[in-house]
């Protein structure tokens, strides 16, 4: 099996414990150290937490409770780890949760203890990491649930925070979901506006076919049932995106291809709308809200001294 992280954990810096993680989702080391560095350093600036300085002793310890305010799938709890290490490499902290399972309100996720001034400092930037993690989380079991007994598979998109992507991929994974490509140079994925670019379906797809490995696969979005029939003439793509159809046009794509292609549907996944999308046999549902427009789960930390 492959490890849940990747084994380089920086000098001066711990692995994250691998219990904390999804069991079905990955999220590399690095991912996870250079996250936490930019956001403590954007957070403490030149000075430090000049408040916990000022009115905390050195010497003062603290036990802290994180815990989630409203029920949500959970998320992000490798990186609240690691904020507090950074700042007290010796914290005791005991995790009664993983990544991944669904809490109802008021469900204590980990109990923090070190110094005061470290808990205090690291308080904002676990809790911006596990609130935002966890609402992506939230937003895609919610889809998930959706789709019950369907084969389609909810899906991200690269429609992403900048400089977060791997990590809020990691929490589509913890509520459900799958991951689409992670960038441009994952897969090829021919839009209209390649097609326009590259004068039509066909030159598009023998100008991608005729450069691609053996392992990357072509995906070509359609906006219609005549675009879909010329991409099946051509036999060219592994996978046609259907970009804001209707049910009845899905149904019908569902019909042409029929098996040839991996079919994944976009636009308006929502949650009134994904049952009634599974229902029509699309193999994949991309929804790039989940990442983008997914509320913040409040999840909060209490002192207990």
């Amino acid at each position: 099996m492959l490890n849940r992280v990747v084994d380089f954990p920086r000098s001066g810096q711990q692995k994250a414990d691998s219990s904390l993680f999804c069991p079905d989702a990955f999220l590399s080391q690095l991912e996870i150290d250079d996250a936490v560095m930019r956001a403590l350093a954007e957070d403490l600036g030149r000075a430090g937490d000049v408040t916990s300085i000022a009115t905390v002793p050195e010497t003062a310890r603290a036990t802290a409770i994180v815990v989630a305010r409203k029920a949500g799938t959970i998320a992000g709890l490798p990186l609240v780890e690691a904020t507090f290490r950074k700042l007290d490499p010796s914290a005791e902290i005991i995790a009664h949760v993983r990544d991944g399972a669904t809490v109802t309100a008021k469900t204590k996720l980990m109990t923090v203890t070190g110094t005061a001034r470290a808990v205090l400092a690291a308080e904002r930037t676990a809790l911006n990491f596990a609130g935002h993690l966890s609402g992506i989380a939230t937003a895609t079991a919610e889809l998930v649930a959706k789709t019950a007994g369907a084969k389609a598979r909810i899906t991200d998109t690269r429609k992403t925070t900048p400089g977060l992507r791997a990590l809020q991929k990691y929490a589509v994974r913890c509520g459900g979901g799958f991951n689409h490509r992670f960038g441009l140079d994952d897969a090829i994925l021919i839009k209209d506006n390649h097609i326009a670019v590259a004068g039509g379906i066909r030159p598009a797809l023998e100008g991608a076919k005729a450069v691609a490995g053996h392992l990357v696969k072509i995906e070509i979005e359609v906006d219609t049932l005549v675009q879909l029939s010329e991409v099946l003439d051509c036999g060219l793509a592994d996978v046609v995106l259907l970009d804001n159809m209707s049910i009845a046009d899905m149904t019908k794509a569902v019909e042409m291809v029929a098996g040839r292609l991996v079919i994944e549907a976009s636009g308006s996944i929502t949650l009134d709308r994904v049952a009634e999308i599974a229902a029509t046999g699309v193999d994949y549902m991309s929804s790039g809200a989940i990442t983008h427009s997914a509320p913040n789960l409040d999840v909060a930390l209490d002192i207990e001294m």
